[in-house]
């Protein structure tokens, strides 16, 4: 049992520590390139800090399975017993926009059918989280400048440039303000930061979209499933996976009644059209 804490512990750190420094790296290229191209940024971001992750991952972890937003698919890792699930950049576009800080690096790894360890690291805000309670609970103490405020007056994260419209409908249902932000890691991030009352997605995702996400706020005591209740899983052979809700455990159940309510409404209008 011991041994085991010891690897989540151990692992959870690594996630940290790449997580971070891949954020450094996409920072400093921020400020090079700021007066570029705002798509060659973009791209240039992607490669390189999918470059250092995946070279950083080959050194520390060589048994271990990769699968990046920006690598090559290898269906060898399947069969892998752990595999790291990654994204080098999360809000592209975000990253391009100057002065946007909702932005992310993710970095999760996913052993014997479960999240082990994850991290997301927010580099314009100074804060990365992660599972690795030590590390966790410091970047969360240290940057929360704010209160958190009442439940009931926090608003909903959706999707920044692609919400869908029954979104809108289930913060209204619930008394919340809808609220759009960039990259998965920035909304999962201000939910487990008290910053926001939960984040719901429905607009088409990918593995490396939300698996950090989910470790860190799994490991933060939070409610974490698909929008019909059921857990996430992970290495698949087609990593859609589309939709994602996160909240407080308390929440869950009637976030979940409200999207299937809204959603079934929204799909007997379309229906009726």
């Amino acid at each position: 049992m011991q041994a085991g804490r010891d690897f989540k512990i151990f692992i959870g750190l690594l996630a940290h520590r790449l997580a971070e420094e891949a954020g450094a790296l996409l920072l400093g290229l921020r400020t090079e390139q700021a007066l570029g191209d705002p798509k060659a940024l973009k791209d240039l971001g992607d490669t390189r800090s999918h470059d250092f992750l995946v070279a950083e991952l080959a050194r520390h972890r060589p048994l271990d399975a990769v699968l990046s937003e920006e690598g090559v698919a290898d269906p060898a890792r399947l069969n892998a017993g752990r595999v790291w699930i990654v994204d080098p950049l999360d809000g592209t576009r975000e990253f391009s926009e100057a002065g946007r800080e909702d932005w992310a690096v993710h970095v999760a790894l996913w052993a014997d059918g479960r999240l082990v360890a994850g991290a997301v690291a927010l580099p314009a805000q100074g804060v990365t989280l992660s599972t690795a309670s030590t590390a966790s609970t410091a970047s969360t103490a240290s940057t929360a400048s704010t209160p958190p405020a009442a439940a009931q007056d926090l608003g909903i994260l959706g999707s920044r440039s692609r919400p869908p419209a029954f979104l809108r409908k289930v913060a209204d249902w619930v008394g919340a303000e809808l609220v759009g932000m960039g990259s998965a890691g920035a909304k999962t991030a201000a939910v487990i930061r008290g910053r926001a009352r939960a984040y719901i997605h429905a607009g088409g995702q990918y593995e490396w979209d939300s698996a950090a996400p989910a470790a860190v706020a799994l490991a933060a005591g939070l409610h974490v499933s698909r929008l019909d209740g059921t857990p996430l899983l992970y290495n698949q052979a087609d990593p859609y996976l589309p939709d994602l809700l996160v909240c407080q455990a308390a929440d869950a159940p009637a976030l979940l009644a409200a999207v299937l309510l809204k959603a079934r409404d929204a799909q007997e209008g379309q229906a009726a059209q």
